[in-house]
């Protein structure tokens, strides 16, 4: 099974940036795992922010966060990150790590077997 713990989270001004730190154990990197970055804001369904594939490095953003998050992974260290910048109020929520083998929809939380426990980004002014 593999266990997942975020870190990075905190309280920003809008335009600030932070970094999420996301270290995986339990397991062996593999080409067929992905991570992904989903969040949940007050109110609001779980929302799908980022994935990266092991395999290829390649990554997805939702348009919400396209040209201000960067998904990245260390696989030396078994962590993935999300450096996010230009924050907005509406960036605001708990933001999960989570960890899949052959992720196909990767915006689709049933895709993901393992979840973090999330860490709270707020933006406000």
């Amino acid at each position: 099974q593999v266990q997942l713990m975020e870190s990075g989270g905190g309280s920003v001004q809008p335009g600030g940036s932070l970094t999420l730190s996301c270290v995986a154990s339990g397991y062996t990197y593999s080409g067929t795992y992905s991570m992904g970055w989903f969040r949940r804001a007050p109110g609001k369904e779980r929302e799908w922010v980022a994935t990266i594939y092991h395999r290829d490095s390649s990554t997805y953003y939702a348009d919400s966060v396209k040209g201000r998050f960067t998904i990245s992974q260390d696989t030396a260290k078994n962590t993935v990150f999300l450096q996010m910048k230009n924050l907005k109020p509406e960036d605001t929520a708990i933001y999960y790590c989570a960890a899949g083998a052959m992720v196909a929809d990767r915006a689709a939380p049933t895709e993901y077997n393992s979840w973090g426990q999330g860490t709270q980004v707020e933006v406000s002014a």
